[in-house]
């Protein structure tokens, strides 16, 4: 996709930070070009900052105990803002996504705000590495949207589980995902909703925190 990227600030509580994404305009006429030749394109939804990465980074600016002078980690990470925020409180962030169009856009957010404590890279949570290193936090948003790919994406829960990171993930309310997120309930926390603005109304955004005191009664 041909990218023109515009900056835009975001605020939080006192906190500003400033990201670079692509012009909605064009990213909308390349993907009518491409879906007239290739019927089977995808929208880049990497290309938009959605409500569940705001109530991310607005939970850990409100919260960042979770992760102070932690070693975190970002998946399907899109434009990449919990990360910047992150950077900001953690020891290192590790920003990561499947596309490489998006990790390049993170790149430039990166080093327009001289963040030196952030690297990126590319993951496809369907292939985690093996051994998978081990990051205190592992943050997630958004990322429970297609039920085939449920049974993948749960199965590395239970892998940052099994290593005792905590996980903070953040999802609207969608009634498909119903069955994947009973799975993850007995390793929950916290749970809360936070409202956040989404064209011209609020939409909630539910903020929960993963982690197992015992090993032993991971889902198999």
């Amino acid at each position: 996709m041909t990218q023109e990227l515009i900056l835009n600030s975001i605020s939080f509580a006192k906190d500003t930070i400033e990201i670079l994404l692509p012009n909605p305009t064009i990213v909308r006429k390349v993907y009518q070009q491409q879906i007239e030749i290739f019927p089977e394109t995808h929208f880049p939804y990497w290309s938009q900052v959605w409500p569940s990465a705001v109530a991310m980074v607005q939970f850990l600016v409100e919260n960042p105990d979770y992760i102070q002078h932690k070693k975190v980690l970002e998946l399907a990470a899109g434009l990449g803002l919990p990360s910047l925020i992150a950077a900001k409180f953690a020891k290192e962030v590790y920003c990561t996504d499947y596309l490489q169009e998006a990790i390049s856009t993170i790149n430039q957010s990166v080093e327009h705000n001289k963040l030196t404590n952030i690297t990126t890279g590319l993951l496809d949570w369907s292939k985690p590495p093996v051994p998978s290193p081990f990051y205190d936090v592992v943050l997630m948003s958004d990322v429970n949207y297609n039920p085939p790919e449920f049974e993948a994406l749960f199965s590395l829960f239970k892998i940052f589980l099994y290593q005792r990171s905590t996980i903070i993930l953040t999802t609207p309310h969608r009634l498909l995902a119903k069955p994947f997120m009973e799975w993850l309930m007995p390793w929950c926390k916290l749970k809360t909703e936070i409202e956040v603005p989404h064209n011209n109304g609020l939409v909630s955004i539910s903020v929960m925190v993963f982690y197992i005191n015992d090993l032993g009664n991971l889902r198999t």
